[in-house]
């Protein structure tokens, strides 16, 4: 499964500030950040950036991590239900 992990990249003097986004295979994309929209969506245009560079399509999901996100493609085959009872359906 391929992964793409965000951060942001404040602004300097010199630069404004950006989302990189990084795959598991060690591929790189960057855009601007872009304060008229939600801090994910900012991410996710960084991780839609870098997937559509690499050929990649399908459903992309995200999780906040202490640094950015995270986002991985979703199959419909690894979709997990937590029930009321905190027990996992597949």
């Amino acid at each position: 499964m391929q992964t793409i992990q965000t951060k942001y990249i404040p602004a300097t003097d010199q630069r404004s500030a950006k989302v990189s986004a990084l795959s598991t295979n060690g591929h790189r994309a960057t855009v601007s950040y872009d304060t008229g929209l939600s801090e994910v969506r900012a991410h996710w245009e960084a991780a839609k950036k870098l997937a559509l560079k690499l050929g990649w399509s399908g459903t992309l999901v995200a999780g906040s991590i202490s640094k950015g996100y995270v986002f991985v493609f979703m199959d419909s085959d690894d979709k997990f239900t937590i029930g009321a009872k905190h027990e996992i359906h597949h």
